[in-house]
This record gives structure tokens, sequence and C-alpha cells, in this order.
């Protein structure tokens, strides 16, 4: 059960890097996000 959670976990890692990826400078702006910390985002997200 432990590989699948963490199979899990860094699936939803890797939409969030994609989905954030995915946005402009701007849109990220407007969210308080530089590009620089969309990783460090991530994974704050899915630490929750």
């Amino acid at each position: 059960m432990n590989v699948a959670r963490s199979f899990n976990t860094w699936r939803k890692y890797r939409q969030i890097v994609t989905e954030l990826g995915r946005m402009s400078s701007r849109e990220l702006q407007d969210l308080g996000i530089d590009r620089a910390d969309i990783h460090s985002v991530a994974r704050a997200s899915v630490a929750r």
C-alpha cells in the first residue's frame, strides 16, 4: 500500500508542476508564486 500511496503522491506532484508550468508569469504572479518556486509549492501542496 505504501508504494501505491507514494506513486499517487508523485502523480499529484507532477500534475501540479505541469499545471503551474503552463501558466504565464503574469498568472503565477497573480497567485503570488514565482516561477522558480513551482517545485517547492507543489511539494508543499502534496505534503498536506
